[in-house]
């Protein structure tokens, strides 16, 4: 069994673990199903907008993509979600993503 079949797994006995949803967003990527991962980060992010480390791959998969307005929102949301959870090292993370695509 594929590393997204044993998450997808997991996944039905606990559909709304945070972790294991942004481990298949993840796995999607390294497949090249954008859009699945796409749906998935923002169907993460709309449950729990704490879940920093979700800001940043989705932003990079919009970049990647060349939806930079898109990417560029959700490097701010990510950022002010890092604050407000006191991560520095996310913060910086999403920060300099951000300036890497703005400046």
């Amino acid at each position: 069994m594929n590393r997204i079949a044993r998450i997808q797994e997991m996944l039905k006995e606990n559909p709304s673990d945070l972790f294991l949803r942004h481990a298949l967003a993840l796995e999607w990527i390294k497949v090249g199903e954008d859009a699945q991962a796409r749906l998935l980060f923002e169907s993460i992010l709309t449950d729990a907008p704490d879940y920093v480390g979700s800001y940043y791959h989705l932003a990079k998969l919009l970049e990647r993509t060349g939806e930079n307005e898109a990417a560029i929102s959700w490097y701010e949301k990510g950022m002010a979600a890092a604050k407000e959870a006191k991560d520095q090292h996310a913060y910086n993370e999403l920060q300099a993503a951000y300036e890497d695509l703005v400046y």
